[in-house]
């Protein structure tokens, strides 16, 4: 016997947000597999200067989001078709997957906010080694140059900060991005460690809105995945 009244409702209400979830899910794996192999995160963080890697705390939380999303698209198939078939066992199995995926989201949520500021310091610092090699005479004996024309090119940015920014390219034209004049240089010129800033932050940006939507539908699903089996049981004892 299936359920009826309000509970009828619930059963098709959490179907309804399971098939959001699961789309949720899908456009997660899709944002992070974007950000994944986006070209300016790509040509930046695949770098490598001498024995020393580019830092990869940044592709840590993209995984994390690509495993996220996969989970998210198999719970959100989990939860609708335990719905449509009233199984007490699949929405329990159903909220029990969504309570150890809310954990893990929250906890992802806080080591990205522990490590927001790190992504982009840690590229500040290997940007900055890189950009020193650059300047030594011996630069042509390793990549160093090679690095921050990378940099340079990706971001279209010149120096560390903005004073240097401007001198550079008026001594050093390999290094940076070139501009149709001096004037150009002079005040079109941003500076590198602004540049990157700006990178993470939008990425990361990005990714948390995402996470509070997600949290916010995980919370009404359990909600009603716990009211629709307690229904079911109710109607089977009748």
């Amino acid at each position: 016997m299936g359920v009826e009244g309000c509970t009828k409702c619930i059963k098709y209400l959490l179907f309804v947000f399971n098939f959001i979830f699961w789309l949720a899910g899908g456009i997660i794996l899709g944002v992070a597999l974007w950000l994944r192999h986006d070209s300016q995160t790509t040509n930046i963080l695949y770098l490598q200067l001498g024995d020393k890697q580019a830092p990869n705390t940044f592709y840590v939380g993209i995984y994390i989001l690509i495993a996220v999303g996969a989970v998210m698209m198999f719970v959100g198939f989990l939860g609708c078709y335990g719905a449509i078939q009233e199984s007490q066992c699949l929405l329990g199995t159903f909220f029990t997957c969504l309570v150890i995926l809310f954990a893990c989201e929250v906890a992802a949520g806080i080591w990205g906010f522990v490590n927001k500021d790190q992504i982009a310091k840690d590229v500040k610092q290997f940007y900055d080694q890189a950009f020193q090699q650059a300047l030594m005479a011996e630069s042509e004996t390793n990549n160093g140059k090679a690095v921050v024309k990378t940099f340079h090119e990706t971001l279209d940015c010149c120096g560390p900060d903005n004073a240097i920014g401007v001198i550079t390219p008026l001594w050093r034209e390999d290094l940076c991005p070139k501009k149709d004049s001096i004037v150009k240089t002079v005040f079109e010129t941003s500076n590198c460690h602004k540049k990157i800033d700006e990178l993470f932050s939008g990425k990361l940006y990005l990714i948390g809105i995402a996470a509070i939507v997600v949290a916010v539908i995980m919370i009404f699903e359990m909600i009603l995945s716990m009211v629709l089996c307690c229904g079911i049981r109710n109607s089977s004892v009748y």
